[in-house]
């Protein structure tokens, strides 16, 4: 992960005011890039296009030459010019761009360009990305502050480059075909031009059994791939080149020095960088909403919101009967939250009728399978109909901050076992009663433990995952099972996704949790989950420029318990009784729901109720 970059400058207007950047658009695009003798059926194509209307609602454009098309989907926010739809070109008419996302410090970008004399049309950032593309190449990619994807097409040389944002925040997806590369921003939209093979893809389905979700750069399709998040690659004649990573997360935790520093110190450093995030972030002249739970993150999120200045802030909390007067609730303690803080509250109480009634629509969405991302959907549905087209939200929050448990679980865990392979028997008697857990308990992973628990892989596997390898025959079949089980370990799963691991065990486990969970469950649920509701979310905690930031201090974080250091970043303190509360999660009672339904598999839990019931519409070929 670069740490500093020559030339760059930090756009921000300071922490006391917001001022409008220009156009923000979140949009979708498909790319079909083929070699010049290529020839393809547009009626295949349109299809695709016409599948993301409900993502990006406001505009819709395409552009072809010989053996390329792109096409663009396009949801503003302010900017309504036709000047700013897409796909757009360059001023010189070499480059031809398709762009999903935002690159939140562009006016200074753009200020360079218009320095050295670059003409340019719109007040879009797809423009400015597009002329630094045109004079830097890929060297400009370090230099944006972002949530991107993108592909733009060089028609002198005749080829493309695709990239991705560091931590993934916006997905884009690729197959080979006949005609050549066809790149999406949707699963779904690949398989809708029906020129891309459903055979099942082993491993992302395991993935979906083991850990709820499916892993990058893997999908539910062989055929199918993501490009992983930080990544970028060339596409020529047809062909997708080898994905070069251009950021690498794991790399910031993994390299973090584990050492304390001056509590002051750490807490003034990132109280600064969280408002030079979340001023980043923020938009203006238009209302904003504010996911609103009763945890520590949406509560400094929204202090430091209104200590920046926002105005007509709307808190949006879901709230469910069967959590009523339980600690699960989270509805009381938002609330209070929002009257501390002077915010526009909104609770919308979600009913089993309304998720029954909205189940086939949920699925729909669904771009891979998940077993979370019902949550988000329910809030963006409140955010959209309030007619807010923004809302922030606190994702990330947890692992930036080492808020969950297994931040001080783990590497104790760890501690305990890891001695014991040295101890003559004392394997074979842990096997023995780890078994007999495993069998009584009906939890295969108990079986695990004691030579799982002896690395940091192994422990965070048991701590997340859903089923155990030895359910996977039964749940995908024994042949596609067969194809993982063969010298599976958790350490090479993890190893995969995260890389080599940092020593100290705290930091381990946040590069993990920011690689794998973060990356390949919560921010794509956030994305179609939002984007079903036309609902364009921001993620202040997940931010690349932040991560460097606050890197030198990522070791010190466990001077400040329970995200502290995040709660004291806000000049108003928050309410203690949120200080205080004990960790609920983004939770809803899908179990009860499922159960009441009729649907099978419930006694497993609510994530295996949900996951049998996502995989019933997936492998039943209803999406």
């Amino acid at each position: 992960m670069p740490m500093t970059w020559p030339g760059l400058r930090l756009s921000t207007c300071g922490t006391s005011c917001f001022k409008w950047r220009g156009s923000a658009e979140m949009c979708g695009l498909i790319a079909l890039l083929g070699a010049s003798s290529s020839t393809f059926a547009l009626e295949t194509l349109q299809p695709a296009l016409t599948y993301m209307h409900r993502r990006d609602p406001d505009a819709e454009g395409t552009w072809q030459e010989p053996g390329v098309w792109l096409g663009h989907r396009r949801l503003s926010i302010l900017d309504l010019d036709i000047r700013s739809n897409q796909p757009l070109h360059s001023a010189c008419g070499r480059y031809v761009i398709v762009f999903n996302g935002e690159i939140y410090n562009y006016r200074a970008l753009r200020g360079e360009l218009v320095a050295a004399g670059v003409p340019l049309h719109t007040t879009s950032d797809t423009e400015v990305i597009l002329e630094l593309f045109a004079h830097d190449g890929a060297a400009v990619l370090p230099r944006l502050r972002c949530m991107f994807a993108f592909v733009i097409w060089d028609r002198t040389a005749r080829h493309a480059f695709a990239a991705r944002d560091p931590y993934g925040i916006k997905p884009l997806y690729w197959a080979h075909t006949a005609d050549g590369v066809l790149l999406a921003s949707q699963v779904r939209a690949l398989l809708d031009t029906g020129q891309v093979s459903r055979a099942p893809c082993a491993r992302g389905q395991a993935g979906f059994w083991l850990l709820g979700s499916v892993p990058e750069p893997h999908t539910w399709y062989q055929a199918i791939q993501a490009l992983p998040a930080g990544h970028c690659a060339w596409i020529d004649e047809g062909r997708m080149g080898s994905p070069q990573r251009w950021w690498d997360v794991a790399a910031a935790w993994r390299d973090a020095p584990d050492t304390l520093r001056p509590a002051a110190e750490v807490r003034e450093r990132v109280r600064t960088a969280l408002r030079a995030s979340l001023a980043a972030h923020l938009v203006a002249d238009v209302p904003v909403g504010l996911f609103l739970s009763g945890g520590i993150d949406s509560g400094a999120l929204a202090g430091l919101m209104v200590e920046a200045g926002a105005q007509n802030l709307q808190g949006i909390t879901i709230s469910y009967d069967e959590f009523a007067c339980t600690h699960a609730d989270e509805a009381p303690v938002a609330a209070s939250l929002a009257a501390h803080y002077g915010i526009s509250h909104h609770v919308n109480r979600v009913t089993r009728e309304e998720f029954a009634a909205d189940l086939p629509r949920i699925l729909a969405a669904m771009d891979l399978p998940s077993v979370d991302g019902i949550n988000t959907w329910y809030a963006t549905k409140a955010v959209a109909e309030l007619e807010l087209k923004v809302v922030v939200s606190d994702v990330g929050g947890s692992e930036l901050f080492q808020g969950y448990s297994s931040f001080q679980q783990l590497p104790r865990l760890v501690t305990a076992w890891g001695p014991a392979s040295r101890v003559p028997g004392a394997m074979s008697l842990a096997r023995a009663a780890m078994g007999w857990q495993a069998r009584h308990s009906g939890n295969a992973r108990w079986g695990q433990m004691p030579d799982w628990a002896r690395t940091m892989a192994g422990a965070w596997w048991l701590r997340r995952g859903l089923y155990a390898p030895a359910d996977l025959p039964a749940l995908m079949g024994p042949e596609l099972a067969a194809e993982v089980l063969q010298g599976f370990s958790p350490d090479a799963w993890v190893g995969q996704m995260s890389g080599a691991l940092a020593a100290d065990g705290r930091l381990a486990v946040g590069q993990i949790e920011s690689t794998t969970y973060l990356r390949n469950q919560l921010l794509p649920d956030s994305d179609w989950a939002s984007m079903d509701h036309s609902v364009e979310l921001r993620t202040p905690l997940v931010d690349a420029w932040l991560l460097r930031d606050m890197q030198p201090l990522l070791g010190a974080f466990s001077q400040f318990p329970h995200k502290r250091l995040l709660a004291e970043a806000i000049t108003r303190s928050l309410p203690e009784i949120l200080i205080n509360r004990t960790k609920t999660g983004f939770g809803i009672p899908v179990q009860a729901w499922l159960s009441q339904m009729g649907k099978t598999g419930c006694e497993a839990g609510p994530s295996n109720a949900w996951a049998r019931e996502v995989s019933r519409v997936y492998e039943g070929g209803k999406l």
